[in-house]
């Protein structure tokens, strides 16, 4: 009797013997983050960074204080309900980015600043950057506030950001530790086309 008191239909997809999977979550989805995803954004980007160059662009409380202020400026790549890749900005009022803006949400700003980009190690290796940028631009032409997306990067990651069509502006005048980074930037208004064409 108790056994039609289980919830069986809220079970998490396991695979059974055959192999097959029942799917109950979309194969590949992509939206915006929350203060819940926090940890798992973590996790990844710790890995990702801490193995190059010994340190995090963003710490576990600065994500969260992220996603509460502007969690429309990030993204996030969930295959079956896992983060596998993201994005997350914030806003900036200046040309050029200095170092209060590694901290800061200028909520009046224009200027989105990409603070991180990082893809889970299984996953790596595919071109799942470069279709998370390519999805990240698109989703800024939606929003009113932006008019470009600014970065900074080392030298290494230029060609990669060159590809997914940001330009150099020169050395950045941020550093962290010992590090040096060129400063990009990206179009994401002016062009009326890209409004017209962008679905938004």
């Amino acid at each position: 009797e108790t056994a039609f008191l289980k919830p069986v239909h809220l079970r998490s997809p396991r695979s059974s013997p055959g192999g097959q999977r029942r799917h109950t979550l979309p194969a590949s989805e992509f939206r915006c983050l929350s203060p819940e995803d926090a940890v798992s954004v973590f996790e990844i980007e710790r890995e990702a960074f801490i193995s190059v160059s010994g340190d995090c662009p963003l710490h576990l409380d600065e994500i969260r204080h992220f996603l509460n202020l502007c969690p429309e400026l990030s993204l996030g790549w969930f295959e079956e309900g896992r983060l596998v890749a993201f994005i997350i900005g914030s806003l900036w009022d200046q040309e050029r980015l200095s170092q209060a803006a590694l901290t800061l949400h200028k909520a009046q700003g224009s200027a989105v600043h990409i603070h991180v980009l990082a893809v889970h190690r299984t996953v790596r290796q595919q071109g799942k950057g470069s279709i998370l940028m390519w999805r990240y631009l698109q989703h800024l032409r939606c929003l009113p506030c932006a008019r470009r997306a600014l970065l900074m990067c080392e030298p290494f990651l230029v060609p990669f950001y060159q590809k997914c069509g940001f330009e150099p502006l020169g050395p950045c005048q941020v550093t962290v530790g010992d590090l040096a980074f060129v400063e990009m930037q990206h179009p994401v208004r002016g062009h009326a086309f890209m409004r017209r064409n962008s679905g938004c």
